[in-house]
């Protein structure tokens, strides 16, 4: 049995676990059942699991991707350990269950793995970086210490300042003959 501990904070972690089972119970054995009965879970000895996060695949229908490439592709792993464990995990045969820090629906836990799980290993996903940080445009720069142009009242094209201007005495006019006639 292996144990392991989930931070419920924590994000960006994807595990895989090895199925150890005939296709044919593959379905039985990771769905829950109407009665709340799930297998799966009380295998990983979660508290919380989240079906929509559980990915279960069927090593034989990736055709000529690797398990590697999916989990890449699929699921962004990265990273040193995951790159070196390539190897091992493109040997794999059958099934398996990657489960992504969001299956455990942010909640604190110790799992207790048992048969037919195998715990394969944890890997990092990528996150998304920005493509550029800062910000190029004239009207984003100055803004935050006050100087430079932007915000209300800071217009500096004379023409539009009058066809303001002439806006609101015309809206003045407006509503002053209405009250005229109405009174």
């Amino acid at each position: 049995m292996t144990t392991m501990q989930i931070n419920g904070s924590e994000s960006g972690t994807v595990r895989l676990f090895h199925l150890d089972l005939p296709a044919e119970a593959i379905e039985r054995f990771t769905t829950q059942a109407g009665t709340g009965e799930w297998p799966l879970q009380y295998a990983l000895g979660a508290h919380r699991l989240r079906p929509a996060f559980i990915d279960v695949v069927s090593i034989r229908d990736l055709d000529s991707m690797s398990l590697s490439a999916y989990l890449a592709e699929a699921h962004q792993v990265k990273g040193s350990e995951f790159r070196g464990m390539r190897g091992q995990i493109d040997a794999l045969r059958g099934h398996v269950v990657i489960l992504p820090s969001q299956a455990f629906d942010h909640t604190s836990q110790t799992l207790t793995i048992s048969q037919p799980l195998r715990w394969i290993g944890s890997f990092e996903e990528e996150t998304a970086r920005p493509r550029d940080a800062s910000l190029s445009s004239r009207s984003a720069q100055g803004t935050a210490t006050g100087q430079g142009g932007g915000g209300l009242g800071a217009t500096r094209s004379p023409v539009l300042k009058l066809v303001l201007i002439g806006a609101a005495i015309l809206i003045l006019l407006v509503i002053a003959l209405a009250l005229r006639q109405g009174g």
